[in-house]
């Protein structure tokens, strides 16, 4: 095993929490409401996140690199610089948030449908169930999807009962396994009049080496899209959601319908959007 894989698996739930600069976080996503563990505050904060910290790739593809997975480096990355992340990232930081506030995190991995045209993908997606006290289902959270029909704000884990956001519409629902195990969970987003799958997921734990090995294959692997292509992604307060996919850049309203999409083929023009429109600070001599 890579020696930087190994140092990124040692941390367990309780030494991230005890990592975590919890004020310096709610800062960075603009949060003062009440540190209370219950539906309405991950809700909120849920969305705090979302619409505050965007969704990148760039060490991936401009440093060749998988992006440490350690609850410091990563809240250096994105909470005290003006960067980034993918789902590891963000989720890792947003479960030891959740953690410190008092709620009980597990986390899944899900196999990402959007895009898919029906081929089955590996499990490499990082996404979170939280248990919230008094609540008759826990709630899937997900801060790190960073698609244009994902997660604004948690919701419960119930099948077929719909969810609007502002003009977001999300829901859950159930498959049967055909090896006959527990139900395969599917996220679901609406848009031009139908509802698009976005992953599908168990409830089976996954632990931090598990997604240390995910990180790894996603960032170095040479096929892997996330090491070969650019993704930038945004979500709005107001929830329009603007994407940069290789060199093209699409605009997506808060009901899921598509504004504006063109080719970027200058470059100043892409490094200044990135600042801009998605809030990030590339690294020093980033070319794109």
């Amino acid at each position: 095993m890579n020696a930087s894989l190994e140092s990124d698996v040692a941390p367990g739930a309780a030494d991230l929490v005890a990592d975590l600069d919890l004020d310096s976080y709610l800062d960075r996503v603009h949060w003062s409401g009440p540190r209370a563990a219950d539906a309405r505050t991950l809700r909120a904060l849920h969305r705090a996140h979302v619409t505050t910290l965007p969704f990148e790739n760039l060490d991936a593809v401009v440093l060749g690199t998988a992006p440490s997975l350690a609850l410091a480096d990563i809240q250096d990355k994105l909470v005290r610089r003006r960067r980034g992340g993918y789902c590891y990232e963000h989720n890792t930081l947003f479960a030891a948030v959740l953690r410190a506030l008092g709620f009980r995190v597990t986390g899944l991995a899900g196999r990402v449908r959007l895009g898919a045209a029906g081929a089955t993908r590996p499990r490499t997606h990082m996404t979170l169930l939280v248990d919230v006290v008094g609540e008759p289902e826990p709630f899937l959270a997900d801060v790190g999807f960073g698609a244009a029909l994902g997660l604004l704000e948690a919701i419960p884990l119930a099948p077929g009962r719909e969810t609007l956001v502002g003009r977001r519409r999300n829901r859950l629902v159930r498959e049967p396994d055909p090896a006959g195990l527990e139900d395969r969970w599917v996220l679901q987003g609406f848009a031009d009049g139908e509802w698009r799958d976005q992953y599908a997921f168990n409830r089976e734990p996954f632990e931090p080496a598990d997604y240390a090995v995910m990180n790894w294959h996603i960032a170095t692997h040479p096929r892997s899209p996330f090491r070969r292509s650019l993704y930038l992604q945004r979500t709005t307060p107001l929830g329009e959601h603007r994407e940069i996919a290789g060199r093209t850049l699409t605009v997506t309203a808060a009901d899921g319908s598509v504004v504006e999409r063109r080719d970027l083929t200058d470059d100043a023009e892409l490094l200044s959007l990135l600042r801009s429109d998605f809030d990030i600070d590339p690294p020093a001599g980033t070319a794109l």
